[in-house]
């Protein structure tokens, strides 16, 4: 064993033992959190027009800020990006990290002095969490490498701009800087596919031992490597037993990735985004992520079916239920105010405090009133494929199909890219219909009043998907595909590069 694997057993009883200080008093810490916030923020432009110098308990906070998403704050967040300084958070921040997705197009989301060991201590004690629990070490004097965006960063209004991953790449510590891969000039190579060919190239014959990033972009990399030797990834990478997921629920994708691998590797799942580091799997086989409630962010949670009301309740970690929907709202040391981060989650245990993510407020499938979200599809198609034991998925979506025809109702389209595709098709639909329909009521009294018709599975060529996020630049990266929408446009999008 090195020293870093021998190292790292005390300093992982250490981070452990503090989090469990806070643990003790989630709510007293939040308090004290949000306190902080307010009272550093007071006098910039944002903390003066909502007079934050005078708030002292969350209810003061919900009358005086708002809930906003992205759009809502853009005019400030132009100005910190024109570099005007004191603008959300005292000065000007260390960096933009610029991201996709919105009506107005790239995000530019500020990382302070403050708030950047957020993300840079994320993983970091997600790893040593995992150190505690199981005593095993050895992977960090390996290789370690996670798929990510460029590290390049151009200037915004004087701010060092890029991909999130791209930023925290420059923070990665010394001491493990050595054990890194990709090399800087291939992580920095933009296009998606000539940057895996020349990851396969410089990871192959390498004493691999972790590996992370995103699961269908890791697949990808997976095929990339038995493609060009014939030979599974474990068996490639003997010494390779940890994998770290992060950016969209792991579950869908694992029976696949342990295919490729050939062999049992244990696994942590992350949840960060652009706007903060929320929380990560602290123990191993709880499919719970540990909200860290100690560094930078204050957490509302707003129940899901009352999100979109004018004036929603905002609840604080002293009074969420297990077992509920909740959208997430952040306040952060980055200069984020009752931020609407676009995520739901729903907590599995209060002692302490950990979520699973359950899909995106704005990603669900509602054009018909069932407000169907992404949990609810997923645990289905799990259930279609323990029933159909031969079927392993790639990818999925799912889409509202209109019909013009009034003697053939509406319905859901499952496009499917199979791995391997069940026996029975039509069996493996009506599973995946039944098992919707017993995890929404909606979706079944639908059902039930034949207003719905049963789903339509459409099948899809190797390679649909990988093409379709090719086709609208999200190829690889940090980028997601997403599970629903109550339009047809990826549906169609997949249709043209099917056919």
């Amino acid at each position: 064993m090195g020293l870093k694997a021998i190292l790292s057993r005390p300093l992982a009883a250490y981070a452990v033992h503090r989090y469990q200080q806070w643990q003790q008093q989630p709510a007293a810490t939040q308090l004290r959190l949000l306190r902080e916030l307010v009272r550093t923020a007071a006098g910039t432009a944002f903390g003066q027009a909502h007079d934050l110098g005078a708030i002292q308990t969350p209810a003061d906070f919900a009358r005086r800020v708002p809930i906003r998403d992205y759009e809502a704050l853009k005019p400030y967040f132009d100005r910190v990006k024109a570099g005007e300084p004191d603008t959300l958070w005292p000065g000007r921040p260390l960096y933009l990290a610029k991201t996709s997705g919105t009506t107005s197009g790239a995000k530019y989301i500020p990382i302070t002095k403050a708030s950047i060991s957020n993300h840079i201590n994320g993983a970091k004690d997600a790893l040593l969490h995992y150190v505690a629990a199981t005593s095993h070490s050895q992977f960090l004097d390996g290789k370690l490498i996670f798929l990510s965006g460029s590290p390049e960063l151009e200037g915004v209004g004087g701010i060092p701009t890029g991909r999130l991953s791209g930023i925290v790449n420059h923070h990665v510590p010394a001491y493990l800087r050595r054990n890194q891969l990709p090399s800087y000039a291939t992580n920095c190579i933009e296009d998606w596919e000539t940057k895996l060919d020349a990851i396969v190239g410089e990871t192959l014959g390498q004493p691999m031992t972790l590996i992370s990033g995103i699961p269908p972009w890791v697949q990808m990399y997976f095929d990339r490597l038995t493609a060009r030797t014939g030979r599974p990834v474990g068996e490639l990478f003997p010494d390779f037993n940890l994998f770290v997921s992060g950016g969209v629920s792991m579950e869908p994708y694992w029976a696949r990735l342990l295919e490729s691998i050939g062999r049992k590797v244990d696994s942590i799942e992350l949840f960060p985004a652009s706007e903060g580091f929320l929380a990560f799997q602290d123990q191993p086989g709880n499919p719970g992520l540990l909200l860290r409630l100690d560094s930078g962010i204050f957490f509302e949670f707003v129940p899901a079916e009352r999100f979109f009301e004018e004036n929603p309740p905002r609840l604080t970690i002293a009074e969420v239920e297990l077992g509920q929907q909740y959208a997430v709202v952040l306040t952060s040391n980055a200069g984020l105010w009752a931020y609407s981060l676009g995520d739901t989650v729903r907590f599995v245990d209060l002692h302490p405090h950990r979520v699973v993510v359950t899909g995106r407020i704005k990603h669900f499938l509602s054009a018909f009133g069932e407000h169907v979200i992404g949990e609810e599809v997923e645990a289905a198609l799990r259930e279609a494929v323990r029933q159909h034991p031969e079927t392993e998925v790639t990818e999925f979506t799912v889409a509202p199909l209109i019909s013009d025809d009034q003697a053939q109702p509406s319905r859901h389209e499952w496009l499917i890219e199979f791995a391997y595709p069940p026996h029975n098709a039509a069996s493996f639909a009506n599973v995946l219909d039944t098992a919707l329909r017993q995890r929404n009521t909606y979706y079944d009294d639908l059902r039930q009043g034949n207003i719905l018709a049963p789903l339509l599975l459409t099948p899809l060529p190797a390679g649909a998907f990988q093409r379709y996020m090719k086709s609208v630049g999200k190829l690889g990266g940090q980028n997601k595909v997403p599970r629903l929408g109550n339009d047809r446009g990826v549906a169609e999008g997949l249709y043209i590069l099917a056919n």
